[in-house]
């Protein structure tokens, strides 16, 4: 509550927010949570006052899922992004879901300075508030999308700088050495960005780090063949936090970078070269609100993610790929193929089947006093507090 007026709460506002009486016990309580890293003192500030950390916001995210019964249980990590995390959790019926965290900031405080002075005067520019508009933006068109009939993970619930949605068992096109037929996933996954389009969208950011591919077998028609099933590829989009409007000033160049994205990655890779050039933004723009279809791009404004917050967290965004092209030239490591297509938070990263152990491995929160706190290698676990 503190948190959405003060950076830094003063420590007489906590006090007076948690209703307890006497000081002895807020300070006991306060101390408590500094040490499992829930809330940090601020050095030098200019009053006594401490800060919520990432632990304390992932802490206060879960317990909202525990509370709606969205999440009963937390296992293994099975992904990080530049700036998220990925795990996978399961609800009380052991049905397993992906939980992302979002954790903007990340690589802006390793590039230091720019994005720091960026943010310095702004009420409502923390890294935290943007990691709750990227949580928010994507869940928003991730559930429109859904309602569309769009190959994406159902969104099941969001909270804070998290969501949930259903696991899919699914690699990442980039992890695909080879595919039977190259020609027909290329134009499934192009016609998928010409379908955003259609409805006013474009998603950013398409390109191998960002699509799953599915395989479903498909029995003969002949059953008396002895030839294996048919294995049918399906292509699922993921990561939605830079997807924009068919309408926005430099539409053109997301939309031809979406396309050029898959292009070089299929003749690199598949050593693949589509006969047709193209698709062009021009195309794709005229076919916008046609036939009656829906613009999701104003469905998804109306349902809550407003033009302000989109501007914000673009602003985020291009200072984020200005700041990493900087640091990917001074090291000399990145291709300009990389640079434009490179900007996927990897979600399945080495991933394996059954990487949750709900008996032996995984860590239930089905109770009030279990807290969340980072061990030296900055994952995620649950603890509980002993009682002092």
């Amino acid at each position: 509550m503190g948190s959405k007026n003060h950076e830094v709460v003063p420590t007489p506002l906590i006090g007076q927010i948690s209703g307890l009486r006497g000081g002895t016990g807020v300070h006991k309580c306060i101390s408590n949570l500094a040490k499992v890293g829930l809330i940090a003192k601020v050095k030098n500030a200019k009053y006594d006052g401490y800060r919520l950390t990432y632990g304390g916001l992932d802490y206060l995210a879960l317990n909202t899922y525990r509370k709606r019964k969205d999440v009963y249980s937390v296992g293994n990590q099975i992904g990080v992004g530049k700036e998220s995390d990925i795990y996978v959790v399961s609800d009380e019926r052991g049905v397993q879901r992906v939980l992302k965290i979002h954790r903007l900031g990340r690589i802006s405080f390793r590039t230091v300075k720019a994005n720091r002075d960026y943010l310095r005067n702004r009420s409502s520019g923390s890294w935290m508030y943007m990691s709750r508009l990227a949580a928010l933006k994507e869940y928003s068109f991730m559930k429109a999308l859904r309602a569309n009939g769009f190959p994406v993970p159902e969104p099941l619930a969001q909270s804070r700088h998290t969501l949930v949605m259903s696991l899919i068992d699914a690699f990442p096109l980039r992890q695909i050495s080879s595919v039977p037929d190259p020609a027909s996933l290329y134009a499934d996954l192009i016609g998928i960005i010409l379908r955003l389009a259609e409805h006013g969208l474009i998603h950013g950011d398409f390109n191998e780090f960002n699509l799953l591919i599915e395989e479903k077998s498909q029995p003969l028609a002949d059953e008396d063949s002895k030839s294996p099933p048919r294995v049918l590829l399906t292509p699922i989009l993921i990561d939605f936090p830079q997807m924009v409007s068919i309408d926005h000033t430099n539409a053109e160049m997301y939309f031809d970078r979406d396309v050029n994205c898959i292009k070089r990655f299929f003749e690199r890779r598949f050593h693949f070269v589509s006969d047709e050039s193209g698709p062009f933004f021009s195309d794709a723009r005229g076919q916008a609100s046609r036939g009656g279809r829906k613009r999701l791009d104003v469905e998804v404004e109306a349902s809550g993610f407003s033009k302000k917050m989109a501007r914000e967290l673009e602003a985020y965004m291009k200072q984020v790929e200005a700041t990493s092209g900087e640091t990917a030239s001074s090291d000399g490591e990145k291709d300009s193929n990389e640079d434009d297509c490179d900007q996927a938070s990897r979600l399945v990263e080495n991933r394996s089947p059954g990487c949750i152990e709900q008996e032996d491995g995984s860590l239930g929160i089905d109770s009030v006093d279990r807290q969340l706190a980072y061990d030296a290698s900055n994952k995620l676990s649950l603890t509980s507090l002993e009682q002092t």
